[in-house]
């Protein structure tokens, strides 16, 4: 209340000038002049007066009778405006130009509105149109100038407050920067813009905020040197061989090098600047997906999702993203125990932090392979989207464990084509992988013929089973990233099989983003093959990391080589010699061409032979498989005999 009564005052205190202000430019009066005269002194007309300067000496006399007649019902009928429009709530000191703006729309309503009293009653105090006309671009001028005067008070008692800054550097796109550069002039920052460089073409050059702005192609170890900058900070925008470049030029001059987060990565509430090192993500983001929101919304709203794998990288990463769209129902399921409770535990938590509702969450432990048990998920739950996500993936250990890759990663998924198939599930995603082009190792041969078993089923099903393949995702569970950063915090040294080596690699939130869009725009029997952008040599990743730990490399740590593992390729690929004229179905996914595949009993023939051989000995098996993949391809490609086996699949 006491604030709402000082607010109260000073606005009728501000509309009290602007009308006292507009009448003396109405009628030409000096302002402290006609202050005194409504203050209650009499207006003198000297004896004798006449012609033009007594209707002067009149006009001023009819200015000062509207102002004290009309003064009180003004105030009063603009401060009910503004309570009204809680225009007082907005802070002085936080303002923005949707404020000034806010300010200057109620002085506009309460001009339109006087007005119109005046004519709806003639009792009403009769003010000149042309005073009402000042009076509104007066108060409007006023209370925006009283905002920004705050704003000017507040930077200048920060400045004070931070004699002692530190000299920062700010590179980011135009918007970016302007809005880095106001949260760092309008708060307590420790930090002091002397510069900002904008990457071409994106704003033109001059000053921003009163900091001088330059150009990103220029060189930018110059400009750190001219600015005296002690850090540059990233904007959350640029793309991963931007931030890649900056921060070798910063190592380089000696000056560090921050990322300004997102928004989507700052906890809810104020914000405040919170810088962070540059991360490997950062060093291989790409520009973000355009995606079609409401085509995935209307693919997944209302309906109950199931989601297999979920305690994965990939998995989880569905399972968050799937909030987004409005699902009847999330099923989550894993075999991992411990990856289901912090699956349950971190939905718990959100679901505690967060005001809007969430839809209903199942966690289930169930094995894919269990037939029985997962036709009662399905009988209870009634999936109509299924996104299959559950797959044995470490390719050294599938080599020596093929029982598991071949029970889990084409069995596995056997029973769940053939549950949604059964149950009529509407859409069925299957999460495939680069490693079932031309696979070398166990693990790609598997999802190979997961992904042939797939599109056999598809050509007779109501159901669309669509596949989507892409490679190797960051900072997933057992991957090379996390085992680098492990061997990095040792000491060293970091291991690569081989200088060669590439991969493809995206982050796991733009993968599942593709995924999502995938499930909504394929088709029964589609093979989706995501642009995973340029190859990553490993040996490139390690040095990075071993950079961004703050280590140098090989004065600190070392990297060793130590040839390839069971099943590895120095190469990746994405797509069969058939698949190369693939249609690119959106900005970064493709449409695999429909060549001629095998039909539904060659695969459960094919299939039916390895689950005799889950009892043989590894060798055996392996051979096996090797044999089924490599037929499996001739007969879906047109690939010559001389070809299957290793070399063909």
């Amino acid at each position: 209340m006491t604030r709402l009564a000082i607010a109260v005052c000073c606005y009728a205190a501000i509309f009290a000038v602007s009308f006292c202000c507009a009448l003396a430019l109405r009628f030409d009066i000096d302002p402290l002049q006609f202050l005194y005269f409504a203050a209650g002194n009499p207006v003198p007309i000297p004896a004798g007066a006449a012609g033009r300067s007594l209707f002067e000496l009149e006009q001023q006399q009819f200015a000062v009778d509207t102002f004290r007649g009309g003064l009180g019902a003004l105030v009063l009928l603009k401060v009910a405006v503004v309570l009204f429009s809680r225009d007082w709530r907005r802070h002085l000191r936080y303002s923005t130009m949707r404020d000034l703006a806010w300010s200057g729309g109620v002085c506009l309503i309460c001009g339109v509105l006087l007005a119109a009293s005046q004519l709806a009653h003639e009792t009403m105090p009769q003010v000149p149109r042309g005073v009402i006309v000042l009076d509104t671009i007066l108060s409007a001028a006023l209370l925006s100038a009283t905002r920004i005067l705050a704003q000017m008070l507040r930077t200048l008692k920060n400045m004070r407050r931070n004699p002692h800054s530190r000299r920062a550097l700010i590179y980011a796109r135009g918007s970016d920067a302007a809005g880095l550069l106001s949260s760092i002039q309008s708060g307590a920052s420790a930090l002091r813009v002397v510069g900002i460089v904008v990457p071409s073409k994106h704003m033109p050059l001059g000053l921003l905020g009163g900091v001088e702005t330059f150009d990103g192609s220029g060189d930018l170890q110059a400009i750190i040197v001219q600015t005296r900058a002690e850090m540059v900070l990233l904007g959350s925008r640029l793309s991963g061989r931007t931030i890649r470049e900056v921060s070798e030029v910063c190592r380089q001059a000696g000056v560090e090098a921050h990322v300004v987060p997102s928004v989507e990565e700052i906890p809810a509430g104020r914000f405040q600047l919170r810088l962070r090192e540059i991360t490997i993500d950062d060093l291989l983001r790409r520009e973000p997906n355009q995606l079609d929101l409401q085509e995935i919304r209307e693919s997944l709203a209302g309906r109950v999702v199931l989601v297999t794998g979920a305690a994965g990288s990939i998995g989880s990463e569905v399972c968050r993203q799937l909030l987004n769209f409005a699902p009847s129902k999330i099923v989550m399921l894993d075999q991992s125990e411990f990856g289901i409770f912090q699956l349950e535990q971190e939905f718990q938590e959100l679901r505690r932090s967060v005001s809007t509702a969430l839809p209903p969450m199942e966690f289930l432990i169930e094995d894919i392979t269990d037939e029985a048990a997962l036709q009662r998920v399905f009988m209870v739950n009634r999936p109509a989207v299924v996104f299959h996500a559950a797959a044995y993936k470490h390719v050294p250990l599938m080599e020596s464990n093929p029982q598991a890759a071949v029970r889990n990663n084409i069995l596995g998924t056997k029973v769940l084509v053939d549950l949604a198939d059964r149950f009529q599930v509407q859409r069925f995603v299957m999460i495939s992988t680069d490693k079932a082009v031309r696979p070398t190792n166990v693990m790609g041969a598997t999802k190979l013929i997961a992904e042939e078993y797939l599109f056999a089923v598809a050509s007779r099903s109501r159901t669309r089973f669509i596949t989507v393949r892409f490679g190797n995702v960051l900072n997933s569970a057992g991957s090379v990233v996390p085992t680098f950063r492990r061997q990095i915090e040792l000491g060293g040294p970091v291991t690569v099989t081989d200088p060669e080596m590439q991969r493809y690699f995206m982050t796991i939130p733009e993968a599942v983003q593709l995924v999502l869009q995938s499930g909504a725009i394929g088709n029964g029997g589609d093979v989706l093959i995501l642009d995973m952008g340029e190859p990553v040599r490993i040996v490139d990743l390690a040095k990075d990391m071993i950079r961004l730990s703050g280590q140098r490399y090989p004065e600190d740590i070392d990297i060793v080589f130590t040839g390839l593992r069971p099943g590895e390729k120095l190469y990746e690929e994405l797509f069969y010699e058939t698949e190369q004229n693939a249609v690119r179905v959106h900005e970064k996914i493709f449409r695999a061409p429909r060549e001629r595949r095998n039909s539904e009993d060659v695969v459960q023939r094919e299939l039916l032979l390895l689950e005799r051989h889950l009892g043989s000995s590894r060798e055996e098996l392996r051979e096996v498989l090797w044999q089924v993949a490599g037929r499996v391809v001739q007969h879906s490609s047109g690939l010559p005999g001389d070809e299957s086996g290793r070399t063909a699949a």
